[in-house]
């Protein structure tokens, strides 16, 4: 999957940090993906796709776009315990919206899956009935947000077997 820039060398070490594989190319595509997908947003500059693009990056072919993972900054992962019905190891990411080159009140391209979709201010997000993990994400994003540089660490809570662990992702270097 091509992308215009790849994700920053910080966020990619920290996404290393307690993985066997690097897929951090991967992950950066799936999170630009999934922002499009679930909201209608692009996160992308403008460039030329080498062949076809792939059909769910068709809407960022027709504007001329290539998917952008530059500004995403990984703020938080989480890995939900067993036994649940929806199990997920899932990386958080922040973006500022000055970077999305579609119409940031433009949600008519999003799938089906989420509905009534609008902005809403942190401090009345946080106000709402949201699952946990979700709460616990938006709390470490409102912690940060008059530091726009990555953060010195990431949270991870991990719920992969019988004890929960909340760990610091550092990024430290992979070996070659």
């Amino acid at each position: 999957m091509p992308l215009a820039r790849p994700l920053a060398l910080p966020c990619v070490d920290r996404l290393r940090e307690d993985c066997e594989d690097d897929r951090t190319h991967a992950i950066g595509a799936a999170a630009i993906r999934e922002l499009w997908e679930e909201t209608g947003l692009l996160l992308g500059l403008p460039g030329k796709w080498h062949g076809d693009a792939p059909d769910e990056w068709q809407a960022f072919a027709k504007q001329g776009l290539l998917p952008d993972a530059a500004p995403l900054q990984f703020v938080f992962r989480a890995i939900t315990p067993p036994g649940r019905p929806r199990r997920f190891d899932a990386r958080f990411f922040l973006i500022d919206a000055g970077d999305i080159a579609s119409d940031l009140d433009d949600f008519s391209a999003a799938c089906d899956e989420l509905s009534h979709l609008h902005w809403a201010a942190l401090d009345e997000v946080r106000a709402l009935d949201l699952p946990f993990i979700t709460e616990v994400v938006l709390a470490e994003v409102a912690a940060r947000l008059d530091d726009p540089a990555p953060p010195k660490s990431v949270p991870f809570f991990r719920n992969d077997d019988e004890q929960s662990l909340f760990l610091r992702l550092r990024g430290q270097p992979m070996p070659s």
